[in-house]
Formats: structure tokens, C-alpha cells, sequence
């Protein structure tokens, strides 16, 4: 496996025309900015992640007052109460994306939003306690006590809200597999712990946040996140 500084050279020679801070992009939210991020706007950003999987976010993002509106301005509180009846109804309003599965998704992920900020004090501070170096078996958590937050979802949650977390796209995965890290793209928990000791080595290494090893390693391959 190569080290963080073989990993830059290799991603510089690939692109020379990019710095290396231009390769590594942005880095997330400290945590005390992540923890005191109201619910409601991490939940409405969980739900149009949802939402956009497989649509133009242009799509989405045009339609996302109606969804505020609809939601109750995503209040967990208020959304986990939802009935099936008014659930049905917002598959006859044409200003939403008419989506069943998604729809009642947002209950369900109201309820978990609800419940860990409870327990922690609000789902920002959750999201900001949890540590980077253990990041996979959030994604694990997202995807069983939530829903529509399997395969890369809950990481794209993740990214999206500011919380540090690499990707597994395309690109990441075939630099993993190129430095040996796995054989295939990781699914299992054993494959995603494999992953998680890399990323925490270059982490280790080079003092640099998941997000922007993740970048690096997409640069060293090809121009993915």
C-alpha cells in the first residue's frame, strides 16, 4: 500500500493542470459547527439525498419548497407522525416527486432522527461525536435503523450535511483495489473494516480529513469523488 505522499505524486502526474489543495477540495465542518446544525435541516438534507438518488438534483433541489412545505418544514417531531392516508396524499400532489417508497422512508428516518437526538442532545451532535476513524459502521447504522440509506446513500448524507467520510465510488474503489486494500468493491462488513484500516493509515499519516484522502485516491485513478 502506498503512502499518502506516493498517492499525491501519483495523482499530480495524473493531473498536472491541478494543485494539490484543488485535488483534496474542501475540507467538512468542524464539529462544533456539525453539532449545533438543527434537526430539521439535517433531516430535510437526509431526505432530498434520498430523493435525488437516481434524479437530476437539479430536479429535486426546483421542487424542494413544496417538499418543505409538505413536511412540516421536516420537523422529525411532527413528520414520524405521519399517517398512511396523508402519506397517500402526497402521491396525488404533482408538485412532489411521487415516490411511495421515499415517501414513507422520510417517517421512518423521522423516527430515528427523533430518537438519537434525544439521546445525544440533538442528531448534529450525534452525527459530530461519532468518530471518523469507525466511519463505516455509521453508514451500517444509517442503513438499519433508517431507510433508503443503504449503498452509498448514507455516506452521500454524510458528505452532504459536512461530516468527514470517504466515498466508495467507482474511482475509489478501483484505487483500493489497485493498492490491495480489497479484491472487489466492499460490501461486507469484513471488506468495509479492510477500508476503514486504510483510510485510517492515510489518515494517521498525513493529518488529512477521510474526505480528502477519498479525493486523492479518486484522483489517482481517474476524476471522481
Amino acid at each position: 500500500m502506498k503512502s499518502f505522499a506516493d498517492l499525491c505524486h501519483q495523482a499530480q502526474n495524473l493531473h498536472p493542470e491541478l494543485s494539490l489543495d484543488a485535488m483534496l477540495g474542501d475540507e467538512p465542518l468542524s464539529r462544533d459547527a456539525l453539532g449545533v446544525v438543527p434537526d430539521d435541516r439535517l433531516f430535510s438534507d437526509m431526505t432530498r439525498r434520498i430523493f435525488r438518488a437516481g434524479l437530476k438534483h437539479s430536479l429535486v433541489d426546483a421542487k424542494w419548497p413544496a417538499f418543505e412545505q409538505a413536511f412540516f418544514g421536516f420537523d422529525p417531531q411532527k413528520v414520524q407522525l405521519l399517517s398512511d392516508d396523508q402519506i397517500e396524499l402526497m402521491m396525488q400532489n404533482e408538485a412532489l416527486i411521487r415516490h411511495l417508497g421515499k415517501l414513507k422512508a422520510a417517517r421512518i428516518n423521522a423516527l430515528m432522527v427523533a430518537e438519537l437526538s434525544a439521546k445525544h442532545g440533538g442528531f448534529g451532535r450525534f452525527l459530530a461525536d461519532w468518530p471518523v476513524t469507525d466511519i463505516v459502521s455509521l453508514w451500517t447504522l444509517l442503513k438499519k435503523q433508517g431507510a433508503q440509506l443503504g449503498g452509498n446513500s448514507g455516506a452521500y448524507f454524510l458528505r452532504m450535511v459536512g461530516k468527514d467520510t470517504f466515498m466508495l465510488t467507482d474511482d475509489v474503489v478501483t484505487a483500493l483495489k489497485a493498492q490491495g486494500v480489497v479484491e472487489k468493491k466492499p460490501s461486507g462488513q469484513k471488506d468495509l473494516k479492510l477500508v476503514q484500516q486504510a483510510f485510517n493509515h492515510w489518515h494517521e499519516e498525513s493529518g488529512r480529513p477521510m474526505c480528502q484522502i477519498s479525493r486523492l485516491l479518486a484522483r489517482s485513478i481517474g476524476d471522481s469523488r
